[in-house]
């Protein structure tokens, strides 16, 4: 997808192939929030009772009751002075509407290449894909040419150490690890030094998974930022969390902990491919307003890309 040298054609994926597939894993199920509306307003004029049909499928797919009000606020409006006389005005109108919501988080990270290492920290709860984040993101940054080493910082699952390693492997980054159950701290302050001395450009920081409502494990997590701000006091650069669009309305608290906890400046969605209602973005970026730096739509380095606004409510809105 990023084209760090000749790949096999099987291996490439040019920025319309990651756009494609988007349209092609929200266009489906709940996460199409137009679906079937065009044949049951086919024929009618746009009225109240549609929209009581679209606010429906809004709430239904995730999108939030907050979101959903600041749509249909809108849309009644429009339809108030005759605005909208068919389904596609409709439609039209719907995506515009969700672009003017996520037009603001779309932010895509960028590294001051003044910090050497700009160091990254990487947090989210179990399961919500964040070291196969990390190495999609590591080889999107090497990709890129810049020089990078991960952190082996979940030390209480060996797996993530593994798998970690086999990521660095890919994206051709160094790694930094310690034995399973070591000290969080210690591995990312030791990995931090390192990176230092060798002017590396970026040192992603991977982190037990953990629930957000576990005090204790949240208390860990902010030592980890003060011992890596021991190093560098203006570290980390960015706390990027990483979330499970699956987790529907959950996603939304557990951002909110996280936040409290260690101040994230940047989000990752991850498995908009699953059984996820894409509506899930649109009421995080209405709730929360941070930035919305990356999606994730398959397991593949090229299903992870930079969040686009516009081509994501496409995707949500369009049948083709």
């Amino acid at each position: 997808m990023f084209g760090r040298k000749p790949k096999p054609a099987e291996d490439r994926a040019e920025p319309q192939g990651f756009l494609g597939r988007l349209r092609a894993k929200l266009n489906r199920g709940d996460s199409w929030l137009t679906r079937d509306l065009g044949e049951m307003f086919k024929g009618r004029r746009i009225d109240d009772e549609a929209l009581d049909e679209l606010e429906t499928r809004l709430l239904m797919a995730d999108v939030g009751v907050d979101a959903t009000h600041q749509i249909l606020t809108g849309l009644h409006k429009r339809v108030s002075r005759n605005e909208l006389t068919d389904v596609d005005a409709l439609i039209a109108a719907l995506r515009t509407a969700i672009v003017e919501i996520l037009t603001p988080v779309a932010k895509p990270l960028a590294i001051d290449a003044t910090r050497k290492p700009f160091v990254i920290l990487v947090v989210g709860v179990n399961g919500s894909g964040k070291t196969t984040t990390i190495g999609k993101l590591a080889r999107h940054l090497t990709d890129s040419g810049r020089s990078v080493m991960l952190a082996a910082g979940d030390t209480f699952r060996a797996a993530a150490i593994e798998q970690l390693s086999v990521w660095a492997d890919r994206a051709d980054a160094t790694f930094a690890a310690q034995q399973s159950g070591a000290d969080p701290g210690a591995v990312i302050f030791d990995a931090l030094q390192s990176a230092r001395s060798r002017t590396t450009d970026v040192l992603l920081a991977d982190t037990a998974g953990r629930l957000h409502s576990q005090s204790h494990l949240m208390e860990e997590l902010k030592k980890v930022k003060r011992v890596i701000q021991r190093v560098d006091p203006a570290a980390p650069h960015e706390v990027l969390l990483v979330l499970d669009a699956n987790q529907g309305q959950n996603a939304l608290s557990q951002a909110i902990q996280f936040h409290e906890a260690v101040g994230v400046t940047g989000l990752a969605i991850t498995k908009l491919d699953g059984t996820a209602k894409g509506g899930i973005v649109i009421a995080i970026a209405q709730k929360l307003r941070l930035p919305i730096r990356f999606i994730g739509i398959g397991e593949g380095p090229e299903d992870f890309g930079e969040f686009d606004a516009e081509a994501f409510a496409a995707a949500l809105v369009d049948s083709k």
